[in-house]
């Protein structure tokens, strides 16, 4: 029997591990039937990473799977022990409500532009029944059925238990327990009879699966799909360094594009195989036109285009596109404000005295060229200059004698450029 579903994620890469293949096929071919995967309300954003999971349910609700988006407003409380090294910080309940009202904000604006209004997952909350679960109820109708033997096996426990220097507190280690009973709610309340989510999520979802199994007599799957990790195998976590986040207060629509466009040939090719959501036969084409000539990085400008937006929407990849150029070509004035410090986010930057554009007339080229670390001297700045070698604002530089006030972009900054890449921003106050 075949299923959409698994053969979208098989020809994907992105089956890690599942119950059993046949028993899951029959299983989504043979009826109505519902998924769900949990999200971590850690943080007020979520990450690139997490739009690997956010992408399962798109795919799951195409494929004709009902889709549930599980937030952990409850769970949320304790915090994850899966692939830490150490223990979470823990959050306050008003910052765990907040995320999870962020979480799903992302979320419903992300599945409104990939899904018909049918096919929108439904969000649920695990603080729902988590926050009135009694800790005699909790023992006996949960804790009696998790053998600490079996649990304890688990890599991502024996790891943090092995280590005398971090261990794993109680609170941690009840935590699979918690994520269990979710699948036992979702099953009763929802109809949910498959679990999906980051292979790091393997040992929970086999603890939930045979505590439904045990609990309501009832057989129900899980499926996870590979970590997305960087090229020196950390992950895209919340909590690593240098995330790419989901919304653009953290990261900018700019910055997501520019990354995507960035990516390697390995890279772009997993990251389209992992997030786009174009079809197998015109991404194979793809694939095909980029093999053929990869350095016009058609991958890469597909997913840039393709992924900045699903996550921001078209208008950002117009913004993102308009700037790019407006770089490629030196013509920097075109760029807005708001855009203008998300272009320029990482380019070597200065402060000045306003006061200094008033004196004399104004700073001379030359000087600026000095304060830049564009030129080393005197000599050296006039001989860019002479060679058309320099722009200010955009504008050959040949021809001016010095900087005023009434260059300033936006009111206070003057860009300038030697050469094809080399860009200094002044910021005068």
């Amino acid at each position: 029997m075949t299923h959409a579903l698994l053969d979208e994620l098989s020809w994907r890469g992105l089956i890690h591990d599942s119950t059993d293949p046949t028993e899951l096929r029959d299983h989504l071919g043979s009826g109505a039937r519902r998924c769900y995967i949990g999200f971590d309300p850690t943080a007020p954003s979520l990450t690139i990473g997490n739009l690997l999971p956010i992408t399962l349910l798109i795919r799951a609700a195409r494929a004709g799977v009902g889709a549930v988006a599980l937030f952990g407003g409850g769970t949320g409380l304790i915090g994850d022990p899966s692939g830490k090294s150490v223990e979470r910080s823990l959050l306050t309940a008003e910052d765990v409500r907040a995320n999870v009202a962020h979480h799903r904000e992302i979320f419903e604006t992300i599945a409104g532009r990939a899904l018909e209004a049918d096919q929108v997952p439904t969000f649920v909350d695990n603080a729902d029944w988590l926050g009135g679960l009694g800790m005699i109820e909790f023992l006996r109708d949960v804790g009696k059925h998790f053998p600490v033997a079996e649990m304890t096996r688990r890599d991502s426990v024996r790891r943090r238990l092995d280590d005398p220097d971090v261990g794993l507190t109680y609170t941690e280690f009840s935590y699979s327990l918690l994520q269990a009973y979710d699948y036992r709610r979702l099953r009763e309340d929802h109809g949910v009879t498959l679990q999906m989510g980051a292979s790091d999520q393997w040992g929970n979802i086999v603890a939930g699966i045979d505590y439904v199994r045990r609990v309501l007599r009832t057989q129900v799957h899980g499926l996870t799909c590979p970590l997305l990790l960087r090229s020196d195998g950390t992950k895209f976590g919340k909590s690593e360094k240098g995330a790419v986040w989901l919304t653009a207060d953290r990261t900018s629509p700019y910055t997501l594009y520019q990354f995507l466009i960035n990516l390697s040939d390995d890279d772009a090719r997993r990251f389209a195989l992992f997030f786009s959501l174009t079809d197998r036969e015109p991404l194979e084409r793809l694939f095909a036109e980029h093999a053929e000539a990869p350095g016009r990085r058609a991958l890469q400008r597909h997913l840039a285009r393709e992924i900045t937006a699903l996550v921001h929407g078209q208008p950002a990849v117009d913004a993102a596109e308009a700037a790019s150029a407006a770089l490629f070509s030196g013509d920097v004035k075109a760029i807005g404000p708001d855009l203008l410090s998300d272009v320029f986010a990482d380019v070597p930057t200065i402060t000045e005295p306003l006061d200094r554009l008033a004196k004399d007339g104004g700073w001379l080229v030359e000087q600026l060229l000095i304060a830049t670390d564009l030129a080393s001297s005197l000599r050296d700045a006039r001989e860019h200059l002479r060679t058309g070698a320099v722009l200010v604002n955009g504008d050959k530089a040949a021809d001016r004698s010095a900087v005023t006030e009434k260059d300033l972009l936006h009111g206070s900054v003057i860009l300038v450029r030697r050469g094809k890449r080399n860009w200094r921003v002044v910021r005068f106050v």
